[in-house]
Protein backbone atom coordinates (compact mmCIF):
# COMPACT_ATOMS: atom_id res chain seq x y z
CA UNK A 1 0.00 0.00 0.00
CA UNK A 2 3.11 2.27 0.37
CA UNK A 3 3.96 1.81 -2.80
CA UNK A 4 0.67 2.91 -4.42
CA UNK A 5 0.78 5.80 -2.20
CA UNK A 6 4.04 6.93 -3.18
CA UNK A 7 2.68 6.70 -6.97
CA UNK A 8 0.12 8.96 -6.17
CA UNK A 9 1.53 11.46 -3.87
CA UNK A 10 4.81 12.07 -5.80
CA UNK A 11 2.84 12.80 -8.81
CA UNK A 12 0.92 15.43 -7.12
CA UNK A 13 3.79 17.44 -5.32
CA UNK A 14 5.84 19.60 -6.56
CA UNK A 15 8.75 18.76 -4.48
CA UNK A 16 8.61 14.64 -4.41
CA UNK A 17 11.73 14.22 -2.91
CA UNK A 18 10.52 15.36 0.64
CA UNK A 19 7.80 13.20 0.67
CA UNK A 20 7.85 10.79 3.68
CA UNK A 21 5.32 7.74 3.98
CA UNK A 22 5.58 5.44 7.15
CA UNK A 23 3.26 1.98 8.33
CA UNK A 24 2.50 1.46 11.68
CA UNK A 25 0.57 -1.80 12.85
CA UNK A 26 -1.95 -1.82 15.16
CA UNK A 27 -5.00 -3.88 16.26
CA UNK A 28 -7.23 -1.36 14.40
CA UNK A 29 -5.29 -2.24 11.35
CA UNK A 30 -2.41 -0.31 9.26
CA UNK A 31 -2.01 3.20 9.72
CA UNK A 32 -0.11 5.41 7.08
CA UNK A 33 1.58 8.68 8.29
CA UNK A 34 1.99 10.92 5.16
CA UNK A 35 4.64 13.92 4.93
CA UNK A 36 4.75 16.70 2.39
CA UNK A 37 6.30 19.55 2.29
CA UNK A 38 4.77 22.67 3.64
CA UNK A 39 3.64 23.97 0.01
CA UNK A 40 2.30 20.61 -1.13
CA UNK A 41 -0.07 19.92 2.04
CA UNK A 42 -2.80 22.06 -0.03
CA UNK A 43 -2.22 20.11 -3.27
CA UNK A 44 -2.74 17.04 -1.56
CA UNK A 45 -5.50 17.93 0.22
CA UNK A 46 -7.16 19.56 -2.33
CA UNK A 47 -10.11 21.56 -2.29
CA UNK A 48 -12.52 20.39 0.49
CA UNK A 49 -10.60 17.26 1.04
CA UNK A 50 -11.23 15.37 -2.40
CA UNK A 51 -8.05 14.71 -3.37
CA UNK A 52 -6.93 13.32 0.67
CA UNK A 53 -10.47 11.27 0.40
CA UNK A 54 -10.31 9.93 -3.23
CA UNK A 55 -6.32 8.69 -1.86
CA UNK A 56 -8.04 7.26 1.54
CA UNK A 57 -11.25 5.70 -0.72
CA UNK A 58 -8.07 4.03 -2.99
CA UNK A 59 -6.66 2.57 0.00
CA UNK A 60 -9.49 0.98 1.24
CA UNK A 61 -10.38 -0.63 -1.68
CA UNK A 62 -7.08 -2.50 -1.59
CA UNK A 63 -6.91 -2.98 2.05
CA UNK A 64 -10.89 -4.61 2.06
CA UNK A 65 -8.76 -6.71 -0.80
CA UNK A 66 -5.67 -7.94 1.68
CA UNK A 67 -8.63 -8.41 4.39
CA UNK A 68 -7.39 -5.79 6.64
CA UNK A 69 -8.31 -2.01 7.61
CA UNK A 70 -6.07 1.19 7.02
CA UNK A 71 -5.82 4.93 8.26
CA UNK A 72 -4.33 8.03 6.20
CA UNK A 73 -2.86 10.39 8.07
CA UNK A 74 -1.85 13.70 6.71
CA UNK A 75 0.93 15.05 8.74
Amino acid sequence: MKELLEYIVKAIVVEPDQVSITEETSDEGLLIKLEVAAGDKGRVIGREGRVAQAMRTLLRVKAAKEDTRVRLEIV
